[in-house]
């Protein structure tokens, strides 16, 4: 079963092990982690704070067990400077809503996708004014041929620099209604 928070380019596989309480350890599991999964969807994303962690993708599983909770992170970039602080906001969460002990795992691979980015999370981008990525194009462009404004949606957009507020975003102007944007760029 599919949790309506977990990424469903790679479903969680939690632990569960059958008791002779026909499988009431694997029920109260999976309480446990769908409580995980509420608690990690309120855990915002340093660099784009209007994002959960489970919004961008980060989350790629939570698994329960009699030692705790282990929750599996990828980031965006291996070198992402936001990596430890989202680790350690994810660990104080949970231990904050009484769901420790917990791990935290941090798996490269697969490498992170703007493709990973939930549909309520690029709403949620749009609306704070950041265009959202595009699906990931593998033919290589250096930007995409047309960013629509997120403010009034125009496609008559320029762009301005090849770098936003950060690497993973890029400064464009919408030529209509004159405000400037950055976009997420696709990876």
């Amino acid at each position: 079963m599919t949790h309506p928070l977990r990424p469903s380019a790679a479903p969680s596989r939690g632990r569960h092990q059958r008791t002779g309480e026909a499988g009431s350890a694997v029920s109260a599991w999976q309480a446990r982690s769908d409580h995980a999964w509420r608690v990690l969807a309120a855990v915002p994303d340093p660099e784009v704070p209007v994002l959960s962690v489970v919004d961008l993708g980060l989350v790629r599983e939570v698994n329960c067990d009699d030692d705790g909770i282990e929750v599996v992170l990828t980031p965006t970039y291996s070198g992402c400077p936001a990596t430890e602080i989202i680790e350690s906001s994810v660990r104080e969460a949970l231990l904050a809503a009484d769901l420790g002990p917990v791990r935290v795992i941090t798996r490269r691979a697969p490498a992170w996708t703007t493709d990973w980015i939930s549909d309520a999370g690029r709403a949620k981008l749009r609306d704070y004014g950041i265009a959202p990525p595009g699906a990931v194009n593998n033919t290589l462009r250096f930007h995409p041929r047309t960013i629509d404004c997120p403010r009034c949606g125009s496609a008559h957009t320029e762009r301005l620099s090849a770098f936003g507020s950060t690497a993973c975003k890029a400064l464009y102007r919408c030529i209509d209604c004159r405000e400037p944007f950055e976009h997420f760029k696709p990876i």
